[in-house]
Order: C-alpha cells, then structure tokens, then sequence
C-alpha cells in the first residue's frame, strides 16, 4: 500500500500561480500529477518518469513544473500563469514499474491509470 496526501490547491484569479504538494508514504520511480474536470476524462497534468526524467502534458507544458523532494517525501507541482481551462481537481498518483533486462525500470502503465492516488485537491482559476 501507499498513501499520498496532496495539499495547496485553491482559488486563484487567471495569470496568478499556485504550488501543489504531496506527501507520500514512500518514493516510487513512477508518480506525477493528473487532473479531472466534472465530466471530463483524466488528463495527465505532469510525470517523473523511470529513467528521473520530467514529462508534461501538452496543455501543461512551458507553464508547470514537477519535482520532487525525496528527504521529505513530498512531490511538487508548481503551476504558473494559470488560466480557467486549467481549473480541476488535481490528483498525486502513482503507478509501478518493473525492472528491465538492462537494469533500468520501466512503468507499467500511464499515470491516469494509476495504482495509487490521493484523495486530490481542488484548483480553481477564474477570468
């Protein structure tokens, strides 16, 4: 089991910035943000990949920024020059991985698939 807690989200007005954390019950290779609008599919928002690199999103490229803190268990989520088509709840997950014949990991499936993730925390940009 894993538990992920993800705090700071809130109310911003367009253009403004907002950082999101979460705390997790132990580090994997394979964690990141996703987020979900009402009546939409999830998107994937921001990814550590296996091999520590960064992916985004297309919409979220350029604006946000993922890291992470391995001391103090915690994945960061900094969002800048937000807009209301970024307003959603926003979700810590994370998948698992398995190893590769050639020693390195590789995840097992995409994050909006998740095995793993936090109860979320509500983002809200207005115009």
């Amino acid at each position: 089991q894993m538990q992920l807690t993800e705090s700071g989200g809130g109310s911003v007005q367009a253009g403004g910035s907002l950082r999101l954390s979460c705390e997790v019950s132990r580090n994997e290779y394979c964690m990141g943000w996703f987020r979900q609008a009402p009546g939409t599919e999830r998107e994937g928002v921001a990814a550590l990949r296996s091999d520590g690199s960064f992916s985004y999103g297309d919409a979220t490229r350029g604006r946000f920024t993922i890291s992470r803190d391995r001391a103090k268990n915690t994945l960061y989520l900094q969002m800048t020059n937000l807009t209301p088509e970024d307003t959603a709840m926003y979700y810590c997950a994370a998948v698992g991985f398995r190893w590769r014949a050639d020693g390195g990991v590789s995840c097992v499936k995409a994050l909006v698939d998740f095995d793993y993730k936090g109860q979320g925390t509500q983002v809200t940009v207005s115009s």
